[in-house]
């Protein structure tokens, strides 16, 4: 948690709703339409980062002769929605906030997700001259087929021009997003998938398991027998081997999700290119959320600002309540337990596949879990390995059955 005291390092996590279409199967809070709305949306965005820095800042320390400071930052991620459809000024504009908000560390990760159609050279070249040194594409399938279930609007040259481009622009840490586990999808096609976007050189690649939402056409689909739903038994043998491919290719398995490329680093040592922003959620660290529909946990506390677009802009255009960490467009806040932060450390943290949960993190960890952590480990699903719990690769797929027992 964030305090004056010993304040640890946040996360900021900057949320643009718009989007040129909206997705089958996405259930995010996102707008298509309201592109028009940006420039107010922007402007607002600034108003409540400089307004929760401000609030942020430590009272004087008159025995230490210390001056007021605002939280530190060593992250930031542009989520959304489609952030690329800001421009590059819009993008300059959010970013200088933080900076002169926060205390920023010295070289912190700072994360755009684009489209592959909506960037080009000039508009990546002009956002990582802004501070972007991290990139993340929404590929999802090297199919027209697939891509055209998912209603996505970009082709996978789309894809391929993006990542040169980037490259081009010297971004040198790039992400790519894939979903499997479609209607209709084979395990030939996925494979292939795979290989070509793995053909790209990414740094770093995100997988994800089709979840049908419900409000989504796609879950609309499936219910109304319009597209088969899809096989849990086939996705988890796409997600099997996929692992078994990406470790071939030099990769890490850190997350569920997610794998990074190893990295040597300057020294000799051996790294790899995970994504910190994210790392901050799954350990359970603070992180500032702003914009419409943003969470947020810092002061103990876990806060949600509210979803609509033209609601956020109104409360921020009124610009009454800030008291830190939130700001006059959340909604909703309270107060974290130790018990429900105990839960969540470990829920979280077991998603991290290399580093687990370090056992003493709590020392009621194993007074409070003994029961679901002998069970897991007598079932083979959780390890103990160097004072820490780890998923076992058996119980990676069905990471959801191991993380019940803990609510």
């Amino acid at each position: 948690m964030l305090s004056n005291d010993r304040p640890q390092p946040a996360s900021v996590y900057l949320h643009i709703p718009f989007c040129g279409t909206r997705c089958a199967y996405c259930d995010f809070n996102t707008y298509a339409g309201l592109e028009d709305l940006i420039p107010s949306y922007v402007a607002s965005l600034v108003r409540e980062v400089r307004g929760v820095g401000q609030a942020s800042a430590a009272p004087v320390n008159a025995e230490a002769n210390r001056r007021p400071e605002p939280a530190p930052v060593h992250s930031i991620f542009l989520g959304g929605g489609t952030p690329s459809l800001l421009s590059v000024g819009q993008v300059e504009q959010i970013l200088s906030a933080v900076r002169d908000s926060f205390r920023l560390a010295s070289d912190p990760e700072i994360s755009l997700e684009a489209n592959p159609g909506t960037v080009d050279f000039e508009y990546l070249e002009g956002v990582r001259q802004a501070g972007v040194n991290r990139l993340s594409l929404g590929v999802q399938s090297a199919h027209a087929s697939e891509l055209h279930l998912l209603e996505r609007t970009h082709s996978f040259p789309d894809v391929i021009q993006a990542v040169r481009v980037a490259r081009q622009a010297v971004f040198t840490n790039v992400n790519l997003d894939l979903i499997f586990g479609l209607p209709h999808q084979s395990l030939a096609a996925w494979q292939a998938s795979l290989s070509r976007t793995m053909d790209l050189e990414p740094d770093h690649i995100s997988l994800y398991a089709l979840s049908l939402e419900f409000g989504t056409p796609m879950h609309a689909w499936v219910r109304r027998g319009l597209v088969p739903e899809p096989d849990p038994d086939l996705a988890a043998e796409m997600y099997d081997w996929a692992g078994d491919f990406l470790e071939a290719a030099g990769f890490v398995h850190y997350e569920i999700s997610n794998w990074a490329r190893k990295r040597m680093s300057e020294n000799g040592g051996k790294g790899y290119a995970a994504c910190s922003h994210n790392l901050q959620y799954w350990r359970n660290l603070p992180y500032l959320g702003f914009g419409a529909g943003a969470h947020g946990y810092a002061g103990g506390k876990r806060y949600a600002n509210v979803r609509s677009p033209r609601g956020y802009i109104r409360r921020m255009e009124q610009g009454i309540g800030f008291e830190f960490p939130v700001s006059p467009a959340v909604v909703e806040k309270h107060a974290v337990p130790v018990s429900t932060e105990m839960n969540e450390t470990i829920m979280l943290g077991l998603r991290l596949l290399q580093e687990g949960v370090d056992e003493s993190t709590f020392y009621e960890l194993q007074e409070a879990f003994a029961v679901p952590i002998g069970r897991l480990t007598q079932d083979g699903l959780i390890r103990h390995e160097g004072g820490h719990l780890k998923l076992t690769k058996r119980a990676r797929f069905l990471s959801n059955q191991v993380f019940c027992l803990f609510v």
